[in-house]
């Protein structure tokens, strides 16, 4: 049994994956941000250290990164089999490698929460460093990716 999409919907779904990491992208930097309020909350005293308290910036930086993992992974997932339906295969280049690699990063600095909760400040450093790198990548692959669509956009 073969399912067969129609040329329209196959077109269209080259552009769900672009939008999608655009907005994880966008919500990337405010995950960035939050976890800096995190640290910057981690750091201060007295008043200004209740007035951040208030702020919740753990608690938000933590499900915003839940979200971030769940739809990283699918949209990562969801990207190489949209590339596989509309070409039978998937173009092994610098954009599905880092891609790949990306997707490996979030799990890996995900995975760190656990020793971050008991205070293991090695585990906080290691997030911190891994997500910045991640962060990198992720405008890179924007990029990659504006030039990918073009790509498509020229070819229709």
């Amino acid at each position: 049994m073969s399912l067969e999409l129609s040329p329209s919907v196959k077109y269209g779904l080259n552009f769900f994956h672009p939008v999608m990491m655009w907005v994880l992208l966008a919500l990337s930097f405010y995950a960035a941000y939050l976890g800096l309020k995190v640290q910057r909350t981690r750091n201060a005293q007295g008043e200004e250290k209740k007035e951040l308290i208030k702020g919740r910036y753990n608690i938000k930086h933590y499900q915003i990164g839940s979200i971030l993992l769940a739809l990283m992974v699918a949209g990562a997932i969801g990207g190489m089999a949209v590339t596989y339906i509309n070409n039978g295969k998937l173009f092994v280049g610098p954009h599905l490698l880092a891609g790949l690699g990306m997707t490996g990063l979030i799990a890996f600095s995900a995975s760190l929460s656990p020793y971050m909760q008991k205070g293991a400040n090695w585990a906080r450093a290691t997030h911190i460093l891994l997500n910045f790198a991640l962060l990198g990548l992720f405008v890179w692959q924007a990029i990659s990716g504006v030039q990918i669509v073009q790509k498509i956009l020229t070819q229709a």
